[in-house]
């Protein structure tokens, strides 16, 4: 991993292949690794580039107030990227439409595949989720705030953990350990999703969804196609939340047409 510094401290990424630039931003619940079984595929045609948002992988937890958009944008002007195509998961995907909307010049294409929805009125699953999380973390229980994390975003509602592949928690787990540890401390100096409304998107957009996700995202997925201008939808059949984990040969096959254009 290489490492960009600044005066919060210090951002990861990494970079592989050639050929008009690809940004992937992970999960609230994950670091680059997610993106590991698609990068393959990606960088035959692209330089793809992925990094760990602060708080996340090997970045660094904030130290002061910050906007992942900017973050972002620094890691561009870093690497001498002027217009990227953005590709985000769950808050990645978030972090994508974000620098969309604030910085309209820097993207050639978005792309977004579970992102949440600012203050959407959540379900009693949802709220259900996040009061167990809270609970395992005030109490110091970082296992069992994993083992609840897993349970919603990889194994999702709709399956059992027969029907998980082999080996895809064990991948999570330090990852997923890593951003929870550090979750109030980055929520504490986020300064959160930026302003702006999706009408103005201008870019070509790609909005996706698993199709064994949540209620609350599948239904947040098609809003968004319904919203962003001439947006496509396309929904993953095998796929709970982490579509990059869960599918990623067909991510990879939704991508390359979409990122060509």
């Amino acid at each position: 991993m290489l490492m960009l510094n600044d005066d919060l401290g210090h951002l990861s990424y990494d970079i592989a292949g050639d050929g008009p630039p690809v940004v992937l931003v992970h999960a609230g619940v994950a670091d680059h690794h997610m993106w590991d079984a698609v990068v393959p595929a990606l960088a035959e045609r692209h330089t793809v580039i992925r990094y760990d948002l602060r708080g996340f992988g090997e970045s660094a937890p904030p130290t002061g107030a910050f906007r992942e958009t900017d973050d972002l944008r620094g890691l561009l002007d870093h690497l001498g990227r002027e217009r990227v195509r953005l590709v985000g998961s769950s808050w990645g995907g978030r972090v994508a439409l974000d620098f969309t909307l604030t910085h309209p010049d820097r993207v050639h294409s978005l792309a977004m595949f579970s992102a949440p929805w600012p203050r959407y009125p959540w379900s009693a699953e949802m709220i259900a989720y996040d009061e167990a999380e809270t609970a395992a973390l005030e109490a110091g229980d970082l296992d069992d705030a994993v083992r609840i994390n897993l349970d919603m975003w990889l194994r999702g509602p709709a399956r059992g953990w027969d029907d998980v592949a082999d080996g895809l928690a064990e991948r999570l787990r330090g990852p997923m350990r890593t951003a929870l540890a550090n979750q109030a401390i980055t929520g504490q100096y986020s300064q959160g999703p930026a302003a702006g409304a999706l009408a103005a998107v201008s870019v070509p957009t790609l909005v996706g969804v698993g199709a064994l996700d949540v209620a609350d995202f599948r239904d947040i997925a098609r809003r968004y196609a319904a919203e962003i201008p001439d947006a496509a939808f396309v929904e993953f059949a095998t796929a709970a939340h982490l579509v990059p984990v869960d599918a990623s040969a067909a991510l990879a096959a939704a991508l390359h047409p979409f990122l060509a254009r």
